[in-house]
């Protein structure tokens, strides 16, 4: 389980929420794509679809394309994303407070919709959304964002490796992490670190202790 983003001096991944801003240089991001075609499923939340629409691929790198995993829990996702351009890679998670017409919907776009019960926040369960994805033979997965996603992920302890590129702006904005990320009284740590530029980029690696 690895957390892959970009962000400012600052911590900020847009100047504001819902806004999308390229932070990674070309060297950077062609890394983060060879970082997905090391992975089985790449994940996002809606979010991330309705602000930047990305297409999710391996484009700037070598590899197969990886399934792409989209948490919606009330099922926004648009018909015409970019990511629908192969439907059969992709696989929503909502939760029974989704439109069932929107799942028809998508479902006759072929896309493949798992709806499952929300847990006490009213999104996805994420330990009940790894168990399917594990059921589907995905052993390895790559966690993009948005803010609140991630930050689920660490307040679960859920992620095994990150990987956080450094963009050399400040932006004072959205920050990368969206709400309390505490783990059994713990905040999360990285430790086994690593440094690597590429091109203006700093990206740093390192393991969850």
């Amino acid at each position: 389980m690895t957390l892959s983003y970009a962000q400012s001096l600052d911590g900020s991944i847009a100047q504001r929420r819902g806004q999308p801003l390229a932070l990674s240089g070309p060297e950077s991001l062609a890394l983060s794509h060879r970082l997905r075609a090391m992975h089985d499923a790449i994940l996002v939340g809606i979010g991330t679809i309705l602000a930047d629409n990305p297409q999710l691929n391996v484009r700037l790198a070598e590899g197969e394309d990886p399934v792409v995993i989209i948490l919606d829990s009330r099922l926004r996702f648009p018909l015409n994303a970019a990511a629908t351009r192969e439907p059969e890679r992709l696989r929503l998670f909502c939760t029974a407070l989704a439109d069932a017409q929107a799942q028809q919907g998508l479902e006759q776009s072929g896309v493949q919709v798992e709806r499952q019960a929300a847990n006490q926040s009213e999104r996805v369960d994420l330990k009940t959304m790894l168990a399917r994805l594990h059921e589907w033979g995905i052993t390895s997965l790559m966690v993009e964002g948005g803010g609140q996603v991630m930050g689920s992920f660490l307040k679960e302890n859920l992620v095994d490796r990150v990987a956080i590129t450094i963009s050399p702006m400040y932006v004072g904005g959205y920050k990368a992490l969206d709400g309390n990320i505490e783990f059994g009284g713990r905040l999360p740590r990285l430790r086994d670190l690593e440094f690597e530029k590429h091109g203006e980029d700093l990206v740093l690696w390192g393991d969850l202790a």
